[in-house]
């Protein structure tokens, strides 16, 4: 801890030359701490839905409520720290794939992959997650360059998380007339230029005088109500799950009947963590969720068993309904994903060429190009710590995957090629995000999927694993490439971002080991309270990839339902680049596909956090800026994630439930697991 107190020191003396200190070690020791209670959280709620949250705003507003206990509060700029190093440690359970990855190596079998169940211990767990843990890290700076300053995406997640932390701190808002991306105002010639500033120098009066009382008012709210609202939401959220844990029927309440419960999966979970991660997500997204919901438990689930297509029970991944439409929900996951990343693609190229010809014009004119960067270079990431912070990830990322999984595993070249595609579908990740706020990873993994299946065929082990590793690059650049846009308009130093990713990814590798092991020794995963539904999309594909078998219609309704998705996509790419009122209201077909995944309880509470945003924010809020209802959403979220410690630890001391009365259905986690 001391050589971290000098380093950060030595650090904090040299950006912060206008009396601003950033990188602090009480920023980074509020970021690790709220970063290890989203790790928990995120753990936990993948391995129930596959669905994890960034929690980004979340963290800096929580870093900002602290930091009012504190002698002398946080500055912007910390807490721009805090949300960095925040976000580093809570998604490694998504990036690192404890989430789908790792639990799909354990649904291996011999008999089907030729391969038995691979199951990591706790130094098996961390020597993988270090082998992924930093290459998005070292990919961040690069991409930076192109998509914040030279692009300017917008990255609406980052731009708002920039705008609550200038509230908070009584400042004006970030300068967001940026020139964006096609789809967007582009203000390229001097003329446009010419007209953009005048009319932004006679609005700069506006903004700091006419929102200056608002502004205040917001923040009064958010400082002097936020902790009540976040501590009785936290703690109302605690009680109800921990009351859960003791009487295991409150969470599975057979509240369409215990018919229907029983052998159909309709059943009800009143968790407020499912509530808060509803309002966090936004209506359009969770009636998208509730309409494949729909379909898929409630047309498709009762067709496939009663025609004899899946004749297990319901529930079964193997010869169930619940396996059967499970393909479904691929196909049209691959449709929705691919058809979004095309228009990505495309735009790279047209990119890629019009900047070609621009340095052989602007070489032909003996002209220099112009640097967008604002920041001086003791404030930047230097290029050798990228270069060679990329080419030791690679390095080591190989030799301790090879180490974990031996040469039958996978082949160090295919590890290799795993880091070099996860490289380049991270610019495409990465751009997507920055464009439509969404990091379509799981279309980028299926891509992966299909790169290895033909360079390594018939290996469904490398195939899960090298796609792992592509996707984990994509993942975590994006993430942290918010936390860089949030930066840049914040005026944060991007070197001190850095150290913070690092510092949180480092962290993250022992806390979600940990956090995963255990959780394995106390359930069973998957199994009632974690199935993992991700999991068995990773294995699924991997086994039709490799021979090609799909139980009986299943590609039938996979093919028309991917089609249908991929008209939807090109529609929903072009209404979102149009900027069309009705585009947030085009089904998103991951979130679609995302309802056939999970049982209908997910999905219901969601919906119900959904319908409460969306009444909130159409009667009750004062304006777009009106936070308190995600206030009220992280502690839903938190206190869950806190408790499902606190089960987990009882889990382990033999702490078991109260009561099983109500549970003749079979689907309370604490008595069925």
């Amino acid at each position: 801890m001391r050589w971290l107190r000098r380093a950060i020191g030595s650090f904090t003396s040299r950006v912060s030359s206008d009396a601003q200190p950033e990188f602090t070690l009480r920023a980074v020791l509020i970021g690790l701490a709220i970063g290890c209670v989203v790790c928990f959280t995120n753990l936990s709620l993948g391995l129930q839905s596959g669905w994890i949250s960034m929690m980004s705003i979340q963290s800096a507003l929580i870093g900002f409520l602290i930091s009012r206990m504190l002698k002398t509060p946080l500055t912007p700029q910390e807490i721009i720290v805090v949300q960095t190093t925040s976000v580093a440690t809570g998604t490694m359970p998504l990036a690192a794939g404890f989430v789908g990855i790792l639990p799909a190596l354990g649904l291996l079998s011999e008999e089907k992959d030729g391969t038995p169940p691979i199951h990591l211990s706790w130094i098996a767990a961390v020597g993988w997650s270090c082998s992924i843990a930093y290459f998005g890290v070292f990919l961040s700076p690069p991409i930076r360059k192109q998509v914040v300053i030279e692009e300017q995406l917008p990255f609406p997640s980052g731009t708002a998380t920039a705008q609550l932390i200038n509230v908070l701190h009584k400042l004006p808002p970030p300068d967001t007339t940026v020139r964006q991306r096609r789809g967007y105002r582009e203000l390229d010639t001097e003329a446009d230029n010419e007209e953009v500033n005048s009319i932004e120098e006679e609005e700069e009066v506006v903004p700091s005088h006419a929102h200056e009382h608002e502004n205040d008012e917001e923040r009064e709210i958010v400082e002097h109500d936020g902790w009540n609202s976040l501590v009785w939401s936290f703690g109302f959220s605690a009680f109800v799950s921990l009351a859960a844990y003791f009487f295991p029927v409150l969470f599975a309440i057979p509240l369409f009947g215990v018919y229907l419960a029983k052998h159909w999966l309709w059943y009800f979970t009143p968790s407020l963590s499912y509530v808060g991660q509803g309002i966090i997500m936004g209506f359009p997204t969770t009636v998208s969720m509730n309409l494949g919901m729909f379909v898929g438990w409630a047309i498709l689930s009762p067709l496939s068993k009663n025609s004899g297509w899946a004749p297990g029970p319901t529930g079964d991944m193997s010869n169930g309904a619940r396996g059967w439409i499970l393909w479904t929900a691929l196909g049209i996951m691959c449709a929705d994903s691919l058809v979004s990343l095309l228009p990505v693609v495309a735009e790279h190229v047209v990119d890629l060429v019009k900047r070609e010809r621009r340095i052989r014009l602007s070489e032909h004119d003996d002209t220099g190009k112009v640097d967008n960067e604002t920041e001086t270079e003791d404030r930047l990431v230097p290029a050798d710590w990228v270069i060679m912070g990329l080419l030791a990830s690679i390095i080591i990322g190989t030799i301790l995957v090879w180490v974990v999984f031996g040469n039958e595993g996978i082949k160090p070249w295919a590890t290799v090629l795993g880091f070099i595609l996860g490289g380049l579908l991270s610019v495409i990740g990465v751009r997507a995000l920055g464009e439509t706020d969404l990091n379509p990873v799981s279309g980028l993994g299926k891509v992966s999927q299909l790169f290895f299946a033909w360079i390594q065929p018939g290996n469904v082990v490398a195939n899960i694993i090298a796609g792992g590793v592509a996707e984990a690059g994509a993942q975590q650049a994006g993430d942290l490439m918010q936390d860089l846009k949030t930066g840049h308009l914040c005026h944060a130093s991007p070197r001190a971002q850095f150290y913070g990713q690092l510092i949180g990814s480092s962290v993250s590798i022992i806390v979600t080991a940990t956090a995963f092991i255990l959780y394995n020794r106390a359930y069973t995963i998957p199994g009632p309270s974690f199935p993992a539904p991700t999991a068995y999309v990773w294995l699924s594909l991997a086994r039709l990839l490799r021979d090609g078998h799909l139980p009986e219609k299943s590609d039938l309704f996979m093919a028309a339902f991917a089609a249908v998705f991929a008209v939807l996509g090109m529609l929903k790419v072009y209404a979102v680049r149009r900027q069309l009122w009705f585009a947030k209201w085009i089904p998103s077909g991951v979130a679609f596909a995302v309802g056939f995944l999970n049982t209908p309880s997910f999905s219901i509470a969601r919906l119900v956090g959904g319908i409460i945003e969306y009444v909130y924010r159409t009667r009750y809020a004062k304006d777009k800026r009106d936070i308190r209802l995600i206030v009220v959403a992280s502690g839903f979220v938190l206190g869950e994630g806190v408790i499902s410690i606190v089960g987990l630890a009882m889990r382990l001391l033999g702490v078991g439930v109260i009561s099983c009365w109500g549970c003749g259905h079979g689907l309370c986690g604490g008595c069925s697991a």
